[in-house]
């Protein structure tokens, strides 16, 4: 697998530690320490402008900041972070969805200087607030639709490809979990999947992906690299496949199914699994949790807010749902005159 370049000396020694102390003792993903960095720069480089230099540039991102006293770092306020907030909702255009992700960065690495070192007696973000997010409801397939997006799976890569669509249709496994899959990984019923933070989990597989997988076997080559022998989805050329890659099987598929141009996508895969699981397997909430590999409940409850069918069984199970409005007496002449 394609792996994320791992290059901190950009920022703050502090900063260094934190990083490399997420990765390497907490187990975070390479991709997500890489994105803690990027956050963290930007607030570093801002914290340089406003602290050192006094004056903020429209753009950041030429500014040195490995240089940054850590006594600025270590001293700053609530202030401090909320001005840091309005300068890149105003002139980054940052949206709500971007600036929570960086108020999470923040939070976590003044929590770890906080706990974790000797540095900081308290923690002055701690009552940082994250910025309210708009729920909206996941984008998903309807049952019909995934139907027409598994007939029209053909070409030279068919089994693999159908492979693919049939087990994000039916496993609801993220991008990653699905391209990571070894071939050791995969058992009679069983799949054993890494998820975020490198948390395995194992999920059960149902007659159609056993089929599938089946299919796809008998149909894969063994690649000549040793490092690739091990990869359960390989590519034209017998290397492991990119999550990139899957991306495009399935917008060639959507296409050619004429679900194209909606904005679905491997991700919106994995909501339609868990929201045909919900509506027409009525599995409960906490089961698809553990399926799906969330962390919190709250993640998965989601999906109890997008089932149409049983809003409707709801609304039919009233205990006054058969009571029936009272046939209309026969109007008396002159009956007009009272509502005026």
């Amino acid at each position: 697998m394609t792996q994320v370049q791992v290059n901190f000396f950009d920022v703050p020694q502090i900063a260094q530690d934190f990083l490399f102390y997420m990765m390497t003792i907490k187990g975070r993903s390479v991709r997500t320490v890489a994105a803690y960095h990027v956050d963290l720069r930007l607030f570093f480089r801002y914290l340089k402008c406003a602290k050192v230099l006094h004056r903020l540039p429209d753009n950041l991102d030429d500014v040195k900041c490995d240089d940054l006293d850590p006594n600025i770092i270590l001293n700053i306020t609530l202030s401090d972070a909320y001005a840091y907030l309005h300068y890149i909702q105003q002139q980054r255009e940052n949206g709500p969805a971007t600036r929570s992700r960086k108020v999470s960065a923040l939070k976590t690495f003044y929590k770890y200087l906080n706990t974790k070192t000797t540095m900081l007696k308290e923690n002055p973000l701690k009552d940082l607030e994250v910025p309210a997010l708009k729920k909206s409801m996941p984008k998903y397939l309807t049952l019909e639709q995934s139907m027409d997006l598994l007939s029209v799976v053909d070409g030279p890569h068919r089994e693999r490809d159908y492979c693919i669509i049939t087990l994000l249709l039916n496993c609801g496994m993220r991008l990653s979990e699905l391209v990571g899959i070894n071939l050791q990984d995969i058992r009679e019923d069983t799949i054993k999947l890494l998820g975020k933070g490198n948390k395995e989990r194992i999920i059960y597989i149902n007659s159609a992906c056993k089929s599938a997988i089946d299919a796809y076997l008998r149909v894969r080559e063994t690649p000549i690299k040793e490092s690739e022998k091990n990869a359960f989805l390989l590519s034209g050329r017998n290397t492991r496949l990119t999550g990139r890659r899957v991306e495009q099987i399935v917008e060639e598929n959507l296409k050619k199914a004429g679900l194209s141009g909606m904005g679905y996508s491997p991700h919106k895969l994995r909501h339609t699994a868990a929201t045909l699981m919900y509506q027409h397997g009525n599995v409960d909430i906490r089961v698809l949790k553990e399926l799906l590999g969330h962390a919190n409940l709250g993640t998965t409850e989601i999906y109890t807010h997008i089932s149409n069918k049983q809003l409707e069984k709801a609304a039919a199970a009233s205990p006054l749902s058969s009571v029936e409005a009272p046939k209309a007496k026969p109007r008396k002449s002159g009956d007009d005159a009272d509502d005026h």
